[in-house]
């Protein structure tokens, strides 16, 4: 979802130059990637969603070998904390340890979208380096392993507390919704004056529609910056 994200930045206008070199040229300690304590990112996982839904959600965390379930809920939503493996391989932020994103998948997302990011995860903790997980990818793409998105998906960003990047901040609480490849005209996306921007990247068989909105999960007023 990060890497959408960040095509979606770069559509906007704030792009690394392409002479930069990476800011993360490779993976710091595993031990940066985790939060204090399991309870410290039940909670961030939970703030990605008003209560009436992370409060009855699954929560995953990140564990040795990939993320686990902290939490059992009962209402078929899943919470967690992505990484910043979530990004693109290319992305210069792709092993970015202070990057956390809370997010928030209704049942539909959480059985077609989550998936292909908790199998990365579990490559990234077994040592896989990054090409090996893009060869691992495609192949996973070919296999269709990773299909497109359930109708109906969509997930919940509404954190106030998450870091998007260096390049991103804490960008603006949103939600999002997971397409087969579609233009994004037909939803208003990408227009002047319009909440909802779409990107996609090549890696991925779908399109995301990101709809900004004006609170935090909290309630509280998320200032909404003109893009």
């Amino acid at each position: 979802m990060l890497c959408a994200l960040a095509v979606l930045l770069s559509g906007i206008g704030t792009v690394y130059a392409e002479d930069t070199n990476p800011s993360y040229p490779a993976m710091a300690p595993v031990e940066q990637y985790r939060e204090g304590n399991a309870s410290k990112e039940i909670a961030l996982s939970r703030s990605a969603a008003p209560t009436s839904i992370s409060g009855d959600a699954s929560i995953l965390i990140l564990g040795d070998h990939g993320y686990e379930t902290a939490v059992k809920g009962k209402d078929g939503f899943v919470c967690l904390v992505e990484r910043s493996w979530a990004n693109a391989f290319d992305d210069a932020e792709f092993w970015n340890p202070k990057l956390r994103a809370p997010i928030c998948f209704n049942p539909a997302a959480a059985r077609t979208v989550l998936p292909a990011y908790l199998r990365r995860t579990e490559w990234v903790l077994a040592g896989a380096s990054k090409a090996e997980m893009l060869e691992r990818y495609r192949a996973e793409l070919a296999a269709n392993r990773i299909g497109t998105p359930e109708s109906g998906a969509m997930s919940f960003m509404m954190s106030k507390q998450g870091y998007l990047g260096d390049l991103a901040g804490h960008w603006h609480s949103h939600l999002m919704v997971y397409l087969t490849p579609a233009d994004g005209a037909e939803w208003g996306a990408n227009l002047h004056g319009s909440p909802v921007f779409a990107a996609r990247t090549d890696q991925d068989p779908f399109v995301t529609l990101f709809i900004t909105v004006p609170t935090w999960s909290d309630g509280t007023h998320a200032i909404m910056d003109v893009l």
